[in-house]
């Protein structure tokens, strides 16, 4: 093996809630974890100003506030928290090779996959604004729907989850306008039938955003406009919900675990376990459903537990007398 080559016993791709919550569990099981950051330390929390919906926070916690303190936490047990993030990796031998910035080679005992998801969006020069303001932009109702109580809302999308949240959405504002591209809904039926029926819940079908609007710091409005008819009108609104779905972190997975057929990884039943032995996933690069920093960070866990069983299962065949962790 050449010096350029890193051993590592646990090496974390990414530094969510699941990322650092499975470092945590690793470190205290002495795994001595290696942490990569990735593109955006911390995840996607850390553009969410306000978390009240975690335990423990009986006062609500801004997310990078809060990933800061993970961060804190998975480094008192001594886990090794790295800038950089995993450009390639090559699962296809007995050895879990991983390359870090295209550069440093590590051969990993077990690898636990924490790279999330990412919502998609618009791409509107004014959506992306307010996003980063954190003026009334947002990809998850059942994070962010609360902060709107009796205010009026506009939400995109026309799939399951966007009318799921919109009725999230219906339950805690005044007015829900939703905004659907075609003349129709890609969602279920039963699920079209929930929000053509929930009272304060406007459907404008045709209809695609033109320009989020506001005073320079929160949302007022949404302009919007036809796409059969050209015509053109503004709707008075305080938050922008775009729910046209998420993009799991997974390509350069791809070709070596099992992935569904948006990218999520396939992950065994009641496991954080993979299709290869040795490597797990944690957090919404497995999870299309909830994506909630608690669920991901409970899935963080499962994963150092699982790489903790798989690593004993496996010393257990060496001899202890030349094992490289005994």
């Amino acid at each position: 093996m050449s010096d350029t080559i890193e051993k590592v016993k646990c090496l974390i791709i990414g530094s969510g809630p699941a990322g650092y919550t499975a470092a945590i569990y690793a470190a205290r099981a002495n795994m001595a974890p290696v942490l990569y950051q990735g593109t955006q330390p911390g995840g996607q929390l850390t553009t969410t100003n306000e978390v009240e919906n975690f335990p423990g926070y009986p006062e609500g916690v801004t997310g990078p506030e809060m990933m800061i303190q993970l961060q804190k936490q998975a480094e008192r047990f001594d886990t090794d928290v790295r800038d950089g993030w995993v450009t390639k990796v090559d699962f296809s031998g007995d050895v879990h090779k991983v390359w870090v910035n295209d550069t440093k080679e590590i051969h990993c005992d077990t690898v636990i996959i924490s790279t999330g998801a990412s919502a998609k969006y618009l791409g509107l020069e004014s959506e992306q604004k307010y996003l980063k303001l954190g003026g009334g932009v947002s990809a998850c109702a059942v994070c962010d729907g609360f902060f709107y109580r009796n205010q009026e809302v506009v939400i995109v999308g026309a799939g399951d989850s966007a009318c799921e949240e919109a009725h999230y959405l219906s339950k805690l504002c005044k007015k829900v306008t939703m905004l659907v591209r075609r003349d129709e809904f890609r969602a279920s039926k039963i699920m079209a039938a929930r929000v053509k029926n929930t009272e304060n819940i406007e459907i404008l079908f045709n209809t695609e955003t033109d320009e989020v609007v506001g005073d320079g710091q929160v949302v007022t409005g949404v302009k919007v406009f036809n796409n059969k008819t050209d015509e053109k009108h503004e709707i008075p609104a305080t938050g922008f919900f775009v729910a046209i779905g998420h993009k799991p972190n997974t390509d350069i997975f791809r070709g070596f675990l099992d992935l569904d057929e948006t990218g999520y990884i396939i992950n065994v039943p009641g496991t954080s376990k993979t299709n290869i032995e040795g490597v797990f996933v944690s957090g919404d690069a497995a999870d299309h459903v909830y994506r909630q920093a608690v669920t991901a960070a409970g899935t963080g866990c499962m994963a150092a537990l699982d790489a903790e069983r798989y690593l004993a299962a496996k010393d257990a065949t060496f001899d202890v007398s030349t094992s490289t962790y005994n």
